[in-house]
């Protein structure tokens, strides 16, 4: 079997990374898109330190034009894109009467048009082959309502309902959409967003009583993007510690 080949964006830190270096060791080559260059470099050198195929590129995913030129180089060098990691994102927390227009525009334009616009072009590719795997970052927040959280929240509810439309339309194809939705976990844009306060909450709704480690994320979207998942098509699966399923937890 050919090399497959995968695409990550958002891959230059935190999730998107160990996605990214996951993927490489199942054989895939990996092509590691951030806005930060230098980012998406550095995580692509420690997964050639390792032994694995990967390559950067810069992309932002909230710009049209960046899109387009990425992909066309996707294209142009390698003729196919068999995986696609839709994990770039941003997030800012305001109130709901004081959140600001702009911000909310922003964040629905990067993590939800982006995903849309990065899934049109990888999937035309998956076409050649009859062959692909689309796998969402969405959130607990798109589940979930929490406070301050209105454009993050909105917009990973969106990527599941897009993740639902990509896979009923483009089944018969062989390609599949499915969806990731992290509860909390310990990456850098957590250690920033989230107050004492906010770990606290957290903690105390997660039956695991702790944040997750982005290698349990990387390891469930490996999993998605095997052939073994073949038949899964069209979820969205929290990983998450329990939270989603959490209640009481006292007596």
């Amino acid at each position: 079997m050919e090399q497959r080949l995968a695409v990550v964006t958002g891959a230059g830190a935190g999730i998107g990374s160990a996605i990214a270096e996951r993927l490489s060791q199942d054989g895939h080559h990996v092509v590691l898109t951030d806005r930060d260059l230098h980012a998406a470099e550095e995580a692509t050198a420690k997964i050639q330190a390792l032994g694995f195929s990967a390559q950067a590129l810069q992309m932002d995913v909230g710009q049209l034009a960046s899109i387009d030129e990425t992909f066309g180089a996707v294209a142009r060098d390698h003729g196919r894109c068999d995986i696609l990691v839709n994990n770039a994102g941003v997030a800012k927390t305001h109130s709901f009467l004081d959140f600001p227009d702009d911000e909310w525009q922003t964040t629905l334009s990067i993590n939800l048009t982006g995903a849309f616009r990065c899934s049109q072009r990888a999937t035309q590719l998956m076409l050649l082959h009859r062959w692909g795997r689309v796998v969402n970052i969405s959130s607990i927040s798109g589940m979930r309502a929490g406070v301050g959280r209105t454009a993050y929240g909105t917009s990973k509810a969106g990527i599941d309902g897009l993740t639902r439309q990509i896979a009923i339309e483009l089944a018969s194809y062989g390609i599949t959409a499915n969806s990731v939705a992290p509860g909390p976990i310990e990456t850098a844009l957590a250690q920033k967003l989230h107050t004492e306060a906010t770990r606290r909450e957290l903690c105390r709704l997660v039956p695991a009583g702790h944040y997750g480690r982005p290698e349990s994320i990387a390891d469930t979207v490996a999993f998605l993007a095997s052939d073994d998942a073949g038949f899964i098509n069209g979820h969205t699966l929290p990983v998450d510690g329990g939270l989603m399923a959490a209640g009481v937890l006292n007596i």
